[in-house]
């Protein structure tokens, strides 16, 4: 895992990425203090005045924004309302009311920015893809010497980038480790409380502007401001897990004919003597069906289920389509930033999309592997194909937004 290919996750993780792979990664919390180049910390990313920006001037709608003071979250009702003629929607974002719960101690979290400001929905796309994770990324602040949220656990990793100001982090071990999606820390309340209180911490640190911090799921964590404002991006991975492969094996046991038999006729689910009759058939029928399933049949339904996990690069609709219709002889060419696919060579070329399979002629082989090796490349300098079929492959990836036109 070289740093040069990974330069969204190098500036999560200051030390040697290959060690953070084998050693950190889903298994221990991790501080990165802010290295000494380049300056700014994350300011390129996210900032303060970017809060106000997307808090005042943006239109945004809930459920961008979240409220919260000492664990409890405000109803939308008392920072929202609607905008003014020709905006009447009730739920967009009140900036007086906004300023006035922050000037109480409650912290703002703007959410999903990975589809709102430009900088993170880039820096998202291209971490998804060095990290084969969905990224997702909420900014934080929080007023002096406040706390938004007491010590919890989240169900997906986590990286910590302080933006402005200073936070006192805290980091337990887990109560209940490496919980799924439908296991929130709810539900294990009173062991996170008691952790949090009587462990002693993994992690106990200030983070100020630069320094990072990796939390998987489970850890418990919270954090207090000191001083002033503060400002922090989490970055959740939604860690695709071995239980993901579980739940598409049973999926695929739909095709098998004798698992969708009906239950008996008067079926009693709460009586584990007739349910243990049942297991007796379902059992072996489920084995067969797992032994059965190939790596190509559960690939095809993990590629649906998580390649849309994280939309490729924005692409621009109307400039793109002027794209198209201008494309020529030395256009340049790109394959689409974030674009999750699998190419199989052959007769025809298959393109997989994570909702489409797009086929092409044999003779395109060379063309399409070039196109997608990421590297710019000139309409014209396609290999295998003559001029006049280069624009017709390029063409119809331009259309599929396969490819996009390079800007120089």
């Amino acid at each position: 895992m070289p740093s040069e290919r990974c330069p969204a996750l190098r500036r999560c993780v200051t030390g040697d990425l290959e060690q953070f792979a084998s050693s950190y990664w889903g298994s221990q919390a991790l501080l990165s203090p802010a290295p000494d180049l380049p300056p700014g910390g994350f300011a390129d990313l996210f900032s303060l005045a970017t809060a106000d920006e997307l808090l005042s001037s943006r239109g945004l709608r809930t459920p961008f924004l979240r409220i919260a003071k000492d664990g409890t979250v405000v109803g939308d009702s008392q920072f929202t309302g609607a905008a003014g003629v020709g905006a009447e929607i009730g739920d967009q974002i009140r900036d007086d009311k906004v300023a006035a719960l922050f000037a109480g101690g409650h912290t703002v979290v703007l959410q999903a920015l990975h589809r709102t400001w430009p900088p993170l929905v880039d820096f998202a796309t291209q971490l998804s893809v060095e990290a084969g994770h969905p990224v997702q990324i909420n900014a934080y602040i929080t007023p002096p010497e406040s706390q938004g949220f007491s010590a919890h656990y989240d169900v997906h990793d986590v990286f910590v980038l302080q933006v402005a100001g200073e936070k006192h982090w805290t980091v337990h071990a887990p109560v209940h480790v490496d919980p799924l999606r439908n296991q929130p820390w709810t539900d294990h309340s009173a062991a996170v409380a008691a952790a949090a209180r009587d462990q002693e911490p993994v992690v106990d640190a200030v983070l100020r502007p630069g320094d990072a911090l990796y939390v998987p799921r489970g850890f418990l964590h919270s954090a207090k401001a000191l001083g002033g404002v503060s400002a922090h991006l989490t970055v959740g991975m939604h860690t695709l897990t071995r239980y993901l492969l579980v739940q598409e094996l049973a999926a695929l046991a739909a095709n098998q004919v004798d698992l969708r038999t009906a239950l008996p006729l008067g079926f009693d689910p709460g009586d584990p003597a007739q349910v243990a009759q049942q297991l007796d058939k379902v059992v072996p029928l489920l084995a067969e069906q797992i032994r059965s399933t190939s790596a190509e049949d559960l690939a095809v339904r993990l590629r649906r289920r998580t390649w849309s996990g994280n939309r490729p690069a924005p692409l621009g609709p109307l400039a793109h389509a002027a794209a198209i219709s201008s494309l020529a002889i030395g256009t340049t060419i790109r394959l689409r930033a974030g674009l999750r696919y699998r190419l199989v060579p052959g007769d025809p070329v298959l393109l997989q999309l994570s909702d489409r399979t797009i086929s092409l002629p044999a003779a395109t082989n060379e063309a399409v592997a070039r196109i997608c090796s990421g590297d710019e490349v000139r309409v014209g300098d396609l290999p295998g194909l003559d001029e006049a079929d280069q624009l017709v492959v390029v063409r119809r990836l331009m259309t599929e937004a396969v490819v996009v036109a390079s800007a120089h």
